[in-house]
């Protein structure tokens, strides 16, 4: 791509993810859609202006670990720690379900090969993080009880979802399961969310140190980017997601971060206002570009959409997709209503979903319908889980504060 290009796409991109989230906002909408929905007018879906090329997937990327940074920033440890075992029962639930229906599905109600309904059963485990995170945080229920049970729970189904993808991209290219390359991937994921945010910890000491010796502006955001992306690199060479990265870093500059075994770094208050409040302009810059690429990524042109097949196809893996995350949040001891909120927060596949998709298409595994299928269940469990979270708050939010 030619820069002058760059500069006219990404202009494009911005302006119009604004307007749209304007207009969502608007219409009583979460703003996360307006941006979705002008990722699929400006992409290959409508008008086919941009396509996802590289360069934006990058700043998208960047977007997507800045957000989980935010999330992390605001993240009350002590309240993710007590939802840590429904956060582990509703991610377990969410994970295994829907895998076993995908495959059920595709194996023996289809009659497809073995690894093709692997595969569409692990692209039905996948949660997309920063879209559930974004339309709770639009909801302003990011810190709620039921915010912090799914936040856990998608970070949770982040992590497995890495050690299935490893497991069946060693399948799809070398015929077999190494079960010791899973165990090697799933052991660095794990012990990075234990190390990385003590470590981020200690280091945000010398940036503190050097923010107060510093005469030049400007010191506290490009340390704490640099913080963010370096562990988002470090994420990735462990075999781990690079958003859990950036999500680490924050978890320890939070306000509320404690280390384990009882001993405490006192956070510094002021310190970690200045932080969010020179970082949120950043954040919100990048964040949106993620969005409209989730939209540009979905080429709803290719599709037929006279094929009964698909037809068939797309509905069944469809309810088998919102069963396979409603069902595990009524595992937990609740409120209805909590459990209504968890089970419907895990529902989007977004970008998660679309990793699993594209490697099925690239890999050869998946033919054109059975792709198409697969992206407009991505589609629909991306797009319709924010409308109906706000109408379901709108109703019957009063009786969640209560339980609170």
């Amino acid at each position: 791509m030619e820069t002058h290009d760059f500069f006219l796409y990404l202009l494009i991109i911005l302006l119009t993810a604004r307007l749209f989230a304007e207009l969502a906002t608007r219409l009583q909408a979460p703003s996360v859609i307006g941006e979705l929905f002008a990722g699929v007018v400006l992409g290959p879906s409508l008008l086919g202006w941009i396509e996802p090329v590289e360069a934006i997937k990058l700043m998208a990327e960047i977007g997507i670990i800045l957000l989980l940074f935010e999330v992390g920033l605001e993240t009350d440890v002590k309240r993710l720690a007590r939802t840590g075992m429904k956060s582990f029962i509703v991610a377990i639930a969410g994970f295994v379900l829907p895998l076993v229906f995908g495959f059920a599905l595709g194996y023996w109600v289809l009659d497809l090969s073995l690894l093709v309904s692997l595969f569409i059963g692990g692209t039905l485990t996948a949660t997309s993080i920063g879209i559930t995170v974004r339309v709770l945080s639009d909801l302003k229920r990011q810190q709620a009880p039921e915010g912090q049970i799914v936040l856990g729970a998608a970070v949770l189904d982040d992590v497995m979802g890495v050690v299935l993808l490893a497991l069946l991209y060693e399948f799809s290219i070398g015929g077999g399961v190494s079960l010791v390359n899973a165990g090697k991937v799933l052991l660095f994921v794990v012990a990075f969310f234990v190390l990385a945010p003590v470590a981020a910890k200690l280091i945000s000491l010398i940036i503190k140190h050097f923010d107060e010796v510093s005469e030049i502006p400007g010191l506290l955001p490009t340390t704490i980017v640099s913080l963010v992306l370096f562990f988002a690199w470090l994420a990735n060479a462990l075999g781990a997601p690079e958003l859990l990265g950036g999500f680490a870093a924050g978890l320890a500059l939070s306000r509320r971060f404690f280390l384990p075994l009882g001993v405490a770094l006192r956070t510094d208050e002021h310190f970690a206002h200045r932080i969010e409040d020179q970082m949120k302009p950043i954040i919100q810059l990048f964040t949106p570009i993620f969005f409209v690429f989730v939209g540009l990524s979905l080429n709803l042109r290719e599709i037929d959409w006279g094929s009964p097949f698909i037809w068939g196809f797309s509905l069944t893996l469809l309810v088998a997709a919102i069963v396979g995350k409603l069902v595990g949040a009524f595992f937990i001891r609740e409120s209805w209503t909590a459990r209504w909120v968890i089970g419907m927060a895990m529902i989007p596949r977004g970008e998660v979903g679309l990793i699993f998709a594209e490697l099925g298409r690239v890999s050869g595994i998946f033919n054109n319908e059975i792709y198409a299928g697969m992206v407009i269940v991505i589609a629909l469990t991306t797009l319709l889980p924010p409308f109906i979270m706000k109408w379901f708050y709108a109703r019957y939010g009063d009786r969640l504060q209560e339980a609170e």
